[in-house]
C-alpha cells in the first residue's frame, strides 16, 4: 500500500497541520480517524468526504483512555491502524522568570504525554500486524533553543529521544517512525501564547512569513507514501526565509 486505503488516526485534527494532513491523505484515498477537542470543526470536516471515509471522535489527547478510545474506533471500523499521526501540540512561550508554571505543566501533558498515550494506545496493535507507522509533529525547537521557549523547546527534544528510542526499539516490528519538524507554520499554535503583545507579533511574523498547513501535510504524506523498506525518520523544514 501506498496512502491509498492506509488507515490513519490523527489528533489535533481540527485545525492547522492536522485539518490539512486530514484533507491531503483523504483525497490520496486514505481511511483517516481523526479526534480533537472541538467536535464541531471535526464533523465540519469529516462532512467534506465521502460516508464512512473520514471518521471523527472528540479526543483530549492528556486522556489516555480518550486516545484509547480514538484508536478503538479506528480499529473497530476499519480492522487495523496503519499510521498514527501524533499532532496536538500547545506552545504557550514564555520567559522562565515569569514562573508561568501551569503553562509549563500543560504543555508537558500534551505535548510529551499526549505523545506517549497515542504510542501506547497503537503499539500493541502494531506489533500484532507486524507493520505500521508512528508520526508525530516535533519542531525546529527540538533542535534550537531560544530565549522564551526553554520549556516548549524542552518538549520537542524530549520527543526526538521518544521517537528514535522507539525506531530502534521496534526495528524487527517493521513499524517505522517519522518526526515532522517545521518552523514556523501560521496555524492557530500561537493562539496559545498568554501573552498580548508577544502573541500578536509572532501571530503577525507567521502570517507574513510562516509555511502554511499544507506545506507540513505534504511532508508528512511524503513520509507515509514510502516504499515498506523506506523509512523517512525525520522531516526538517522551514521557510525559506527563516534563519534558525
Amino acid at each position: 500500500m501506498t496512502i491509498k486505503d492506509k488507515v490513519v488516526v490523527i489528533t489535533g485534527a481540527s485545525s492547522g497541520i492536522g485539518k490539512a494532513t486530514t484533507e491531503v491523505l483523504a483525497k490520496a484515498g486514505a481511511k483517516v480517524v481523526i479526534g480533537a477537542r472541538r467536535k464541531d470543526r471535526l464533523a465540519e470536516l469529516a462532512g467534506e468526504f465521502p460516508a464512512g471515509q473520514v471518521l471523527y471522535q472528540v479526543t483530549d489527547v492528556t486522556d489516555r483512555q480518550s486516545v484509547q478510545n480514538l484508536v478503538d474506533l479506528a480499529k473497530s471500523k476499519f480492522g487495523r491502524v496503519d499510521v498514527l499521526y501524533n499532532n496536538a501540540g500547545l506552545m504557550p512561550i514564555s520567559q522562565l522568570a515569569e514562573l508561568k508554571v501551569a503553562e509549563w505543566d500543560r504543555m508537558i501533558d500534551v505535548n510529551i504525554k499526549g505523545v506517549l498515550y497515542g504510542i501506547a494506545a497503537v503499539l500493541p496493535t502494531m506489533i500484532q500486524q507486524k507493520q505500521g507507522h508512528i508520526i508525530t509533529t516535533d519542531s525546529v525547537a527540538g533542535h534550537i533553543v531560544h530565549p522564551g521557549t526553554a520549556v516548549y523547546a524542552g518538549t520537542k527534544y524530549a520527543i526526538q529521544a521518544i521517537m528514535d528510542g522507539l525506531r530502534q526499539e521496534q526495528i524487527a516490528n517493521h513499524i517505522k517512525t517519522t518526526m515532522i519538524s517545521p518552523g514556523a507554520v501560521d496555524t492557530e499554535l500561537y493562539s496559545t501564547i498568554s501573552d498580548d503583545a508577544t502573541r500578536a507579533q509572532v501571530q503577525k511574523d507567521e502570517k507574513e512569513n510562516g509555511l502554511s498547513p499544507i506545506d507540513v501535510a505534504n511532508a508528512v504524506a511524503y513520509a507515509i507514501d514510502q516504499p515498506d523498506k523506506v523509512a523517512i525518520n525525520e522531516v526538517l523544514l522551514r521557510p525559506r526565509s527563516q534563519e534558525r
